[in-house]
């Protein structure tokens, strides 16, 4: 008991222990009484204590959110610690890194590489969606550009190469591609045979394609990297209420974050290897490219063009004919026969379908004389046994212009030929109804096949669906009890009464 407030030096002393034995034992002596951990039990205390709850609230919602998100995130929340901080947090979490590739580097305004990436996002306000990350960069200076899309069509991918090219001030006089359709048709042997459409857009802004070799994405890098950076950066840990959003976040994310960083192999912002290469690119041309896509629409019976499972109206007195459409990205413009503009629709989003856009200058009107005259100069272009039809079908029919309308209509699925054969023989039985030259036609001619008149972008979209989603193989466990029961599957040979009845 004579140890009691002695100091600690002397009972180190007299015990012949170190002094910092006599204060550990009894430091833990005097914690044991007071229930509380030895001081060399306890947890230090760290710059993240206060933003504790904070990383379970973000762990929670974003599970893999990454070290450079969650301090930028902490960041917003007041932490002013260092990354290595958080990342030292992470690290046990993390999954080992893959084998390096070697990279080869070009000089300034040599090359550029492009790329698409799609991804699956859960909208706020418009649900579920499929987008594209359309992705441009520069491989020297690594400043890159990218934009969110809906499809990967050749109109889209042109578009963006020329927002790119304007983002960036320039272009590099090469450019690496995967082998998209819309870039590469084919190859014969390892010789790329490019897109026709895509070699006039690339001899304009005048840069030289160049395709990959099939299945070596690493030789592409420079763009295929990126993606990780936007996957892990950009999207991580964020949530968008649509695509516009996501495209209006994404060009602040490129200014302020991809645009500014310090890149891990040049060691540089980009935005500062970029002003030195602008003297290098490419100069942008006076006028740029003609994006718009032109294709050949028929007129159905209720005055519309279809494009994009959408409606838009014409003036109702080109029904049945076949007119050329320019689709640019904000507008649907339709030409009659003669190339001169006839309407001009506000084109509707790729995720509306089943809209009809009318104009009120585009129907028929009250004057019912105006609407026979123009009714019978359609069918006089099909020739005079038409013409006579419709004299009669007007003439018997009591309803006569309406169907007459409506077999113009008829255009939309058969060709203009066999809808003119269709009414000489229906002249010649006096047969001068819709529902006679609807059977004639059904028994006659051939319906323009499915696809004909749809274009490059609906074939795509259809091509998606198909793929989507198939059907997987059943299991052999479904099947066990149709296995374990062979008497009910065999015939009998005895029938009962009921089976013989």
């Amino acid at each position: 008991m004579w140890y009691g407030k002695a100091a600690h030096r002397r009972i180190a002393k007299t015990l012949g222990v170190s002094r910092k034995s006599v204060d550990r034992v009894i430091d833990e002596h005097e914690q044991a009484r007071a229930g509380t951990l030895p001081k060399h039990e306890r947890q230090p205390q760290s710059v993240l204590d206060p933003f504790r709850e904070d990383i379970t609230a973000l762990l929670a919602r974003y599970p893999d959110i990454t070290a450079v998100r969650l301090h930028q995130e902490l960041g917003t929340r007041g932490f002013q610690g260092a990354y290595s901080t958080v990342r030292d947090y992470f690290r046990p979490f993390r999954r080992p890194a893959a084998k390096p590739v070697l990279r080869f580097e070009t000089g300034p305004g040599v090359q550029a590489q492009m790329d698409y990436s799609p991804y699956d996002i859960d909208f706020t306000a418009e649900g579920r969606r499929r987008v594209h990350a359309f992705s441009y960069i520069l491989a020297y200076s690594r400043r890159q550009y990218v934009h969110f899309v809906e499809s990967q069509d050749f109109a889209t991918t042109v578009r963006e190469h020329i927002r790119a090219f304007t983002h960036l001030g320039g272009l590099a006089a090469h450019c690496l591609y995967d082998n998209m359709k819309v870039v590469v048709t084919g190859r014969d042997g390892a010789q790329p045979i490019y897109n026709t459409r895509f070699l006039a857009f690339a001899t304009y802004y005048g840069f030289q394609p160049v395709a990959c070799r099939p299945f070596r994405p690493e030789t592409k890098g420079k763009v295929e990297r990126p993606f990780w950076h936007v996957e892990t950066n950009l999207l991580n840990a964020r949530s968008f209420t649509g695509l516009d959003h996501l495209n209006e976040v994404t060009a602040w994310w490129l200014a302020n974050v991809s645009d500014v960083r310090q890149h891990r192999t040049t060691a540089k912002p980009p935005l500062e290897l970029h002003q030195h290469e602008l003297a290098y690119l490419l100069p942008l041309p006076e006028k740029p490219y003609d994006t718009a896509e032109v294709l050949y629409r028929t007129v159905n019976s209720e005055g519309h063009v279809r494009y994009r499972q959408n409606f838009y109206s014409v003036p109702w007195q080109r029904i049945g004919q076949l007119l050329p459409v320019r689709i640019t990205p904000n507008e649907l413009i339709v030409y009659g026969p003669e190339i001169t503009e006839i309407a001009r629709h506000e084109l509707l989003a790729a995720t509306e379908t089943g809209q009809k856009l009318t104009h009120k200058n585009h129907l028929p009107g009250p004057d019912l004389r105006r609407k026979h005259e123009l009714l019978r100069q359609r069918f006089e272009e099909l020739g005079s046994q038409s013409e006579r039809f419709f004299d009669q079908l007007v003439r018997t029919r009591r309803y006569g212009k309406d169907e007459a309308q409506r077999i113009l209509g008829l255009l939309a699925t058969y060709r203009q030929e066999d809808l003119r054969q269709a009414l000489e023989r229906a002249s010649r039985y006096r047969a001068f109804s819709l529902s006679a030259v609807e059977r004639i036609l059904a028994v006659l001619a051939e319906p323009r096949p499915a696809l004909e008149s749809v274009d490059d972008q609906a074939r795509q979209h259809l091509d998606q669906l198909l793929r989507q989603d198939p059907v997987p193989p059943r299991s052999t466990a479904d099947y066990q009890q149709l296995l374990d029961s062979p008497n009910d599957l065999a015939p009998r040979d005895d029938p009962s009464e009921d089976d013989k009845q």
